[in-house]
């Protein structure tokens, strides 16, 4: 087993700095999660949640888990029952085309079957239809964003 050395001023510093830059890096790309794992060392930074650096466990030793963070604000804790969902891990546009007009805004009515916007998924474009007709409450993406699967992505009231 090899030792490990205790915590130093340098490299306190050192896992500030790659925190800094972990979280720059979530703006950057839009991002709501990064783990990285360095010399014996993971790191995971969350939008909404706490930042941890730990060190790597004995792979022998039992698994802790660590609660989840707390819901992001633009998600609600209880999802709304007309809440849109994305289908798939993609990029959401909110447009057909850049430069134009987006396909619903907030107030707009909208009928079953209608775009409410586009997921882009490995190079492919999936229009996501209204699933029921009325108004459009609350949109959470914003265009070009990254979303997972099951990502609300807006409510129709």
């Amino acid at each position: 087993m090899i030792a490990k050395k205790p915590a130093t001023k340098n490299s306190e510093t050192g896992r500030a700095a790659l925190v800094r830059e972990l979280a720059a890096l979530l703006e950057e790309t839009g991002l709501n999660e990064i783990e990285v794992e360095q010399n014996g060392m993971r790191i995971r930074v969350a939008r909404g949640g706490a930042t941890m650096a730990m060190p790597m466990p004995d792979p022998g030793a039992p698994v802790r888990t660590l609660p989840s963070a707390a819901p992001t604000p633009e998600a609600p804790a209880t999802p709304h029952p007309g809440t849109v969902s994305s289908p798939m891990v993609g990029t959401v546009y909110i447009s057909p085309q850049p430069g134009a007009a987006p396909f619903v805004k907030v107030g707009d009515e909208v009928k079953e079957g209608q775009t409410l916007l586009i997921v882009e998924a490995m190079k492919t474009m999936n229009p996501i239809p209204a699933p029921r007709s009325g108004k459009v409450i609350e949109i959470f993406v914003r265009d070009t964003q990254p979303v997972e699967f099951g990502e609300p992505l807006l409510v129709i009231g």
